[in-house]
């Protein structure tokens, strides 16, 4: 029996999308269902990922070193740094708005298997965002964004027919270039990583090989570093000018007591002190000429363009400025910047995560026919411009219809449905007719499926504490 089930888990495995072509072994090191992993979880509340370590002050030399370690495959020192920038305003805003609104996009679905256990239960919840919790997705697309990878988990709950995703920390990845695999250095050592498995999601937004190479973190991070200390020496700067020197001066013929005598009613200066000066005596304050400031200044605004810039691709669409009367063009710009955020992070749970789901609950013959995500980045525009599309479609169809019945010949809807993009009922993989015989044919398949695979491939009945926890 264990043999058949290992070898139905096998064949699942090699058809999952996300289980790269060229990692064919599984790696060194036990995998996360491994016995000595699970009993470390339960020891440590079920926490998968060792505590991070924290750094304040950051200089230039750091970022060089970060950059020589993540061209090795260590990316601890570059995802050290890349915590650290949360903390700042412009970047911890403007990456917070770009990742939140991928996440807010409506969804759309796709495919034969799976779409109605995905949608929403109710007017809030679905099953979609049950599985991948929106702050988790969001983490996950700033690690893509900024890094160029990020790393989640799909964690198993007890009673529940899905996982649940965890975003990891991605201190801890690990790239190995003579295996070209990743790892994660974990609280039980190194575990390798098999996108699409069931169990690890890698999101590679750089690309799939060295994603940190072109990713935004080193002109992040010499902006963030500038900045810093840009904001210290004006603060420094500031503190100082906020007590300018007091100068008494004495007349010349004044004795040594009579000089004594005026320094230090000049030092006993407090608020609203007045001063009574004899002819010859004078009160003033040295003060600086405050040029000095400006130096600090151009450093922190020209950190904040190139973060802006290297974030949106433009400071117009955060402070207006020169071409805002142009709008429209860069609020494009924006909606193509969060297209192709949410197109990344769907190809990586439609390709790693999906496909597990689907084979878990319709059996491996469902996979290629599984349920998709896309995220809907249309324009309010586009949908009035949408619907009046429709609108000139339908009254042409029928004008055509008429035309076309007086000739003796039939109108093609189905043709002109596909053509326009009219959804049509019951119309799942998009040829503009109703899915009926395939409907019919995916229940007597799903039915069977199921039956085979709850017998196979569920989860073991009793889980681990930490697991339970995770619900």
């Amino acid at each position: 029996m264990a043999g058949t089930t290992g070898s139905i888990a096998r064949r699942i495995r090699e058809r999952l999308l996300g289980i790269s072509a060229y990692q064919r072994g599984d790696g060194y090191g036990p995998s996360l269902d491994d016995a000595q992993v699970e009993e470390l979880r339960e020891a440590l509340g079920g926490n998968l990922s060792q505590q991070p370590v924290t750094r304040i002050r950051w200089y230039l030399r750091d970022l060089e070193s970060a950059a020589y370690a993540a061209d090795s495959g260590d990316l601890s020192q570059a995802a050290r740094l890349y915590r650290s920038m949360r903390r700042d305003g412009v970047i911890s805003g403007l990456l917070g708005t770009l990742t939140s609104g991928v996440v807010a996009l409506p969804k759309k679905f796709y495919g034969e298997f799976g779409i109605d256990a995905l949608k929403a239960r109710n007017g809030t919840r679905s099953v979609f965002d049950d599985m991948f919790p929106p702050s988790e997705r969001a983490l996950l697309a700033a690690d893509g964004e900024v890094l160029g990878v990020g790393v989640a988990e799909m964690v198993p709950v007890e009673g529940r027919d899905f996982p649940v995703m965890v975003r990891l920390e991605p201190e801890f990845l690990r790239y190995r270039w003579i295996e070209n695999r990743w790892y994660y250095l974990s609280v039980a050592g190194m575990l390798p990583i098999t996108p699409g498995d069931g169990r690890w999601i890698l999101h590679t937004r750089g690309g799939r090989i060295g994603p940190w190479m072109s990713a935004k973190w080193p002109a992040l991070g010499r902006s963030f570093i500038n900045k810093e200390h840009a904001l210290l020496h004006r603060s420094n700067y500031s503190a100082k000018l906020a007590n300018p020197a007091r100068v008494a001066e004495a007349p010349a013929a004044a004795t040594e007591n009579q000089r004594k005598s005026w320094l230090q009613k000049v030092m006993a200066w407090g608020i609203n002190t007045v001063f009574e000066t004899p002819p010859g005596y004078t009160v003033k304050l040295l003060e600086s000429n405050g040029k000095g400031f400006d130096v600090f200044q151009a450093e922190i605004d020209t950190s904040n363009q190139e973060i802006m810039i290297t974030l949106i691709g433009s400071t117009v669409m955060v402070d207006g400025g020169a071409g805002f009367q142009n709008g429209d063009l860069f609020r494009a710009v924006k909606i193509d910047i969060i297209r192709d955020i949410a197109s990344s992070l769907d190809y990586t749970l439609n390709t790693q995560a999906l496909p597990k789901f689907i084979a878990d609950n319709y059996g491996e013959d469902a996979i290629e026919r599984g349920a998709c995500v896309e995220s809907d980045v249309a324009r309010p525009r586009d949908l009035v411009a949408e619907a009046q599309s429709m609108t000139q479609a339908a009254a042409a169809i029928t004008s055509l219809r008429e035309m076309l019945a007086n000739e003796g010949r039939e109108l093609d809807v189905d043709e002109l449905t596909t053509r326009f993009g009219i959804p049509i009922k019951g119309d799942r993989d998009g040829d503009g007719v109703p899915d009926v015989a395939t409907e019919d044919a995916g229940e007597d398949l799903a039915t069977s499926a199921r039956d085979k695979t709850r017998s196979h491939l569920r989860l073991i009945a009793k889980e681990p504490t930490w697991r339970r926890r995770a619900a």
